[in-house]
């Protein structure tokens, strides 16, 4: 009987909820769906397999078939596994390049700290501002959107790439989700074309460790007829590449109609017909207080191949390189800051690289590592000197010959642009190989 009105309770939640549902659609009830799967967590715990039964009919499903429970059963296992992730084996198998043009980085370099970040605009809102976390100097967004400082109204190419690191930190004991992002996209007259949000939950309720995460993610765009697409890719898929209580790089490739978004070089929305965004900016707000922090956004110009490159075309750019002009230059294999450690995502152009050399055996690159002038030539100098010798050391790891390889620091004293702007210095940091 006890157990009867427990199911009465929870039928009449159920149907007052669906009489309350916001009708402005999925997006907008990320954060209520985030609380919902927490409270059936726990009451998953404390209803029995006759109550669970009794789930299954309020779900509009019968008591001997348990299918659907058993399929969210088994993705929120999903979501709260701790298998390792090899998410360099992710990256290396990613279709995703930035585009070759950067024009516009901001690192947060040089920011103080508690201001509001000096390349950003704030479009409402008032809590933002530049902190140090985790070592790392970050936006901080509690309730706040900001759009970046350009020139121009619309200053999003035909193609283009978007990039940040994101960080969600851990909610309080007893809240259900931590916070959400909404990341926003507009056509020439600022009308909203591509609305991401999401919404990464972290569940201490019923779990004394707090380390159950998950994270749900849904989408809107318009196509170029104005039709309306909107969706969200599983919980459990972006689970396994989603990292917890640490960044998470996001990604975004546009090229001409098509649409990608990758979560840690992971592709996890595909659209091959959307209309031309020319503009964007971004939304944090936190449940928990504890804010969405925001770092490292990179807007290049040029895109993701329309069409998935074919591996045998791979080094194609290289070659085309070096029949033109003798050397490959590149601004896609970065460091860590001030020190010689390769990021992840350079691989693939050092992969691009290494294709070249073992199609071409005898051909010989000496490799020249460059920076921009911020720091004396005391530093510069055996920085770019030990950067040139860690992508060779990289090279060798794809199985170059060592013997072709030469590696040279050159440290600022060969800019191509002017260091006077961060757009000038992003290219002035670069990798030249020159065939000899």
């Amino acid at each position: 009987m006890k157990r009867f009105l427990m199911f009465l309770t929870m039928l009449a939640f159920a149907l007052s909820y669906s009489a309350d549902v916001d009708a402005q659609g999925f997006i907008r009830n990320l954060g209520k769906k985030v609380v919902e799967k927490a409270k059936q967590k726990v009451e998953d715990k404390v209803l029995g397999e006759e109550d669970k039964a009794a789930d299954a009919v309020l779900n509009g499903q019968s008591g001997s078939n348990s299918n659907g429970a058993e399929a969210e059963e088994a993705e929120e296992e999903a979501v709260a596994s701790d298998e390792p992730v090899d998410f360099a084996a992710i990256q290396a198998k990613s279709d995703f390049k930035r585009g070759g043009n950067v024009f516009f980085n901001d690192e947060l370099k040089g920011e103080q700290l508690g201001e509001f970040p000096s390349k950003w605009d704030l479009l409402s809102g008032s809590e933002v501002e530049v902190v140090n976390i985790k070592g790392v100097n970050a936006i901080k967004m509690e309730g706040g959107k900001i759009k970046p400082l350009m020139e121009e109204k619309n200053y999003l190419p035909e193609e283009f790439t978007i990039e940040f690191d994101v960080l969600s930190q851990p909610a309080q004991e007893g809240s259900g989700w931590d916070a959400t992002l909404d990341i926003v996209l507009a056509d020439e007259n600022g009308n909203n074309d591509f609305d991401i949000r999401t919404s990464v939950e972290t569940h201490t309720l019923n779990n004394p460790k707090g380390d159950y995460y998950g994270i749900d993610w849904g989408w809107g765009a318009h196509n170029p007829n104005g039709d309306t697409i909107d969706g969200a890719p599983g919980r459990s898929s972006i689970a396994k590449v989603l990292k917890k209580n640490d960044w998470n790089h996001i990604a975004i490739s546009f090229n001409k109609r098509a649409f990608k978004m990758y979560l840690n070089y992971q592709r996890i929305v595909n659209i091959p017909n959307m209309k031309q965004p020319r503009s964007w900016w971004m939304e944090g707000s936190s449940d928990s207080n504890k804010g969405v922090y925001v770092t490292n956004v990179v807007m290049a110009k040029g895109a993701v191949e329309l069409y998935e490159r074919n591996a045998t075309d791979y080094s194609s750019a290289v070659e085309k390189a070096i029949a033109e002009t003798g050397k490959f230059v590149t601004n896609n294999i970065l460091f860590e800051t001030g020190k010689a450690t390769l990021k992840p995502e350079s691989m693939e152009e050092i992969t691009k690289v290494a294709e070249y050399m073992k199609k071409n055996p005898t051909a010989r690159f000496e490799v020249q590592g460059h920076t921009d002038n911020q720091g004396s030539d005391n530093i510069n100098d055996p920085l770019s000197q030990s950067r040139a010798e860690a992508v060779v050391k990289a090279l060798e790891g794809e199985g170059v010959d060592p013997f072709n390889l030469r590696a040279v620091g050159k440290g600022s004293h060969e800019p191509v642009a002017d260091n006077g702007s961060e757009e000038g210095r992003a290219k002035n940091r670069r990798v030249e190989f020159i065939k000899k």
